[in-house]
């Protein structure tokens, strides 16, 4: 009987994959939903709906597949949320069901699969970068209000980074929270719920929404989520089909989005602590640690408003420290997928600029358009090799 039972190392492996995945990213993530015009209200569904969709969705894939399927938020997707332009929370949640139904279509459809995967990666990843690079601007900009907060969670993650990478996001919010609470930073917590609940949003659709956040989303969440997702089960030694996956993510999304959840996704770092024999020495057993990781996002559902409630009282020299430092490994990769080849140089550091500028022309935001000046290069760059190619 004891050999049937998930040994120790499944309980402690899952644990510390939620707490990383939660911890590290959820100022980001409350951050965005507000920019987008939610409440606190709404903002405490929306993760509510994210926990819950991670659960649901990750034991119903790993049950089905016998496969550790582990899940999360988008985290680039969050970051791609602050940056859009201004837009009501129905519209932007419409988007969000958009994005969870584009996915659907791409893992159901090879065709869609393979127009999808028309883009070039390094513009894909220019992209990425372009909407992540201000967050990490943004953390230097706030040492000019308060120097000394700024220069200790920078060292501590530096430090965490040689020492104990998994956990370095982890760490810097624990000294982050706990140097707040030292110092009486801590706002009054506004008020709401202490307990999960699901607040419909009714969503609405806007062809603007749909280019400047659904589409835009939609790509950085397959590059830098469910893409790597799949490589890391493959690493584990298992060979899941890729569309499955996508299908049931893409599924999750869409029945979480009129709840304000933006996208559930594969997940990748911390899928590496639940996929590993660390976790489980029993490959064929290995899927009863997403079992347990699912468990725990379902503990966090029901307390997911006090979370917000208290994340909402930071100040924001916090947040946005915060908010810096956990895009930095997804950051420091797409910089380096965008600079891989020398093929597409001109056109990933165009989608780059035009990305990171912020700009926004007939309503449509800056990652569409970063992406069309991608695009848009490499077209010309190929039609005049051509006419300069003797016949």
């Amino acid at each position: 009987m004891r050999d049937t039972l998930p040994p120790l190392s499944a309980w402690t492996s899952a644990l510390v994959a939620t707490a990383v995945g939660f911890g590290g990213t959820i100022a980001l993530v409350v951050q965005a939903f507000r920019t987008m015009g939610a409440s606190v209200e709404q903002t405490g569904s929306a993760i509510t709906a994210l926990c819950l969709g991670i659960a649901v969705a990750g034991a119903a894939l790993s049950l089905r597949l016998r496969i550790p399927v582990v899940l999360a938020w988008s985290t680039p997707g969050a970051a791609l949320l602050v940056t859009a332009p201004p837009t009501s929370w129905p519209v932007a949640c419409g988007a969000f069901a958009l994005a969870g139904l584009i996915g659907v279509a791409f893992g159901a459809v090879p065709f869609l699969g393979r127009l999808a995967g028309a883009i070039p990666p390094p513009v894909a990843s220019a992209m990425l970068a372009g909407v992540l690079l201000p967050f990490g601007l943004e953390t230097f900009r706030q040492a000019n209000a308060d120097p000394l907060f700024v220069l200790l969670l920078c060292g501590i993650f530096v430090a965490a980074r040689q020492r104990v990478p998994l956990y370095a996001l982890l760490l810097v919010l624990a000294v982050g929270v706990a140097l707040t609470l030292a110092r009486g930073d801590l706002g009054t917590l506004p008020d709401g719920a202490t307990f999960g609940s699901l607040v419909p949003a009714g969503m609405a659709f806007d062809a603007g929404a749909v280019l400047s956040i659904a589409l835009p989303l939609f790509v950085v969440t397959l590059v830098s989520q469910n893409l790597p997702g799949i490589a890391v089960l493959q690493l584990a030694g298992y060979s899941p089909r890729p569309g499955p996956l996508l299908v049931g993510t893409g599924l999750a999304s869409v029945a979480a989005a009129p709840f304000g959840a933006h996208a559930v996704n594969l997940a990748a770092i911390t899928a590496a602590l639940c996929t590993s024999p660390d976790a489980d020495p029993s490959r064929e057993r290995r899927w009863r640690v997403a079992l347990i990781y699912a468990g725990f996002y379902l503990l966090l559902a029901i307390f997911a408003p006090a979370l917000v409630r208290t994340f909402l009282a930071l100040p924001h020299t916090a947040i946005a420290v915060l908010t810096g430092l956990a895009i930095v490994p997804t950051l420091s990769g797409a910089l380096e997928a965008m600079l891989a080849s020398s093929e597409h140089r001109d056109a990933t550091i165009l989608t780059l600029l035009v990305t990171a500028s912020g700009l926004t022309l007939f309503g449509i935001g800056s990652a569409f358009w970063g992406i069309a000046a991608g695009l848009g290069t490499i077209a010309v760059a190929r039609v005049l090799r051509q006419r300069r190619t003797p016949v």
